[in-house]
């Protein structure tokens, strides 16, 4: 199973990404990244799925059956919180964009039809995490506390340049007390205002039997899976802001977010309570 995909290597006609469950090797998750044109319309079928789409870039509109949904202008993922709006299984729906836009879709299995519902920017509860060089931004979009789909998860995190998110490690691959299992994936931007291309950052995942242990460069538009295992730190350079989508699904009919910390870093959640929060987090409300 390849687990890191560079930019262009997932892409297709008119998706800069493309990536459903069966070509990531598992059950529930996937994600497409659609290039809109000024101008163009796009019809999208999500047959035996339900899915979520969030502007990274640019303003649209979706029209599906009974509903319509407007998303206001965002400048890029780095300078304001998006619109969103969760689409219900097997619906087909018209995706478009006046001016040109860049749009998420998260997807994942379902088996239940919900209501299409709509999550704007002024509603997404914005939550910093972590402590030091380790803080971060969680922009909550449709978080397992947020109401609508049956199985899938969506967030946005960003990281300043130096600093690290997603760490302490962690995992959600099995059931117990403390977790239950969920497919991720992560879609990375970096920001790079002199557009050279030069920024990057790091992701992390592995696990304990060391089946799975990769460390990668990540630039913008690079996707990484997390199947199984321990994934943390995602480390941004220094003079580079990070920012990752996180898709996330799983069999939990509860449709929860559990995970377990890596042992040997457990101790940092405790020695954070003492540790102020770095002032650029977040980079914006």
């Amino acid at each position: 199973m390849t687990l890191h995909h560079p930019r262009g290597s997932l892409a297709t006609s008119g998706d800069v990404v493309a990536i459903d469950q069966d070509m990531a090797g598992w059950t529930y998750s996937g994600l497409r990244v659609l290039d809109l044109r000024p101008g163009e319309t796009r019809q999208l079928h999500l047959e035996g799925v339900e899915g979520a789409l969030i502007p990274l870039q640019g303003s649209g509109s979706v029209e599906g059956p009974g509903y319509r949904f407007e998303f206001q202008q965002r400048a890029s993922v780095f300078d304001s919180m998006p619109d969103a709006c969760y689409l219900p299984l097997d619906d087909e729906v018209a995706l478009s964009s006046i001016d040109g836009g860049r749009m998420a879709l998260a997807t994942s299995v379902a088996t239940e039809q919900r209501p299409a519902q709509f999550y704007p920017a002024a509603a997404t509860a914005v939550e910093v995490r972590g402590a030091g060089q380790a803080t971060r931004q969680i922009n909550t979009i449709i978080s397992a506390a947020v109401e609508g789909p049956q199985h899938l998860i969506v967030v946005e995190v960003l990281a300043p340049g130096g600093n690290w998110s997603s760490y302490p490690p962690h995992k959600h691959d099995e059931w117990s007390e403390t977790e239950v299992p969920v497919e991720e994936i992560y879609y990375f931007e970096i920001r790079d205002d002199a557009d050279s291309g030069a920024g990057f950052g790091l992701h992390r995942t592995y696990t304990t039997d060391g089946k799975i242990d990769e460390t990668v460069e990540v630039r913008s538009g690079d996707v990484f899976l997390v199947p199984r295992g321990y994934h943390g730190p995602c480390v941004a350079a220094p003079g580079y802001d990070m920012y990752y989508l996180n898709v996330m699904a799983g069999p939990d009919p509860e449709r929860r977010w559990m995970i377990s910390t890596e042992p040997a870093y457990a101790w940092l959640w405790e020695a954070w309570k003492t540790v102020p929060t770095e002032p650029r987090v977040p980079l914006y409300r």
